[in-house]
């Protein structure tokens, strides 16, 4: 069996994220990541470790009004560290409830060993989240 590289990995997570299935996202974290979340506001735990607990966000995530419609990696740092990715991402989308579209940039740091995230810090403005939600 052919171990995916980190750049696979990110390719597969932006389309099970882009087809909605959770399932098949969370399926790409080992069993014992994290993820890290460290602007995270009201309501937004600042850190999930674990397959379960990013299975439950995850799930209340794409219950939530905001549905995403477009992640582009508008550029991809490879380290010294051949496990260590980092990118920088626009992501657009729709609140579900009202129409309204939006559009959020993020810094997102990954540890991927082995074919699994084991590590994923995502450094994005919240604050931007609540005033789309708001309006």
């Amino acid at each position: 069996m052919t171990v995916p590289t980190p750049a696979q990995v990110l390719e597969q997570r932006r389309e099970l994220l882009l087809k909605h299935d959770v399932d098949g996202f969370v399926d790409l974290f080992a069993p014992d990541a994290v993820i890290e979340l460290p602007f995270a506001g009201p309501g937004i735990p600042p850190r999930l470790a674990g397959q379960q607990a990013i299975r439950d966000f995850s799930h209340r995530t794409v219950a939530s009004p905001l549905r995403i419609d477009d992640l582009e990696a508008t550029a991809v740092y490879h380290t010294d560290d051949p496990e260590v990715l980092v990118t920088e991402i626009v992501a657009r989308g729709t609140v579900t409830s009202t129409g309204r579209t939006f559009e959020g940039t993020s810094i997102q740091v990954f540890r991927i060993r082995g074919g699994k995230i084991v590590l994923f810090r995502d450094y994005f403005n919240v604050s931007g989240l609540q005033d789309i939600l708001a309006a």
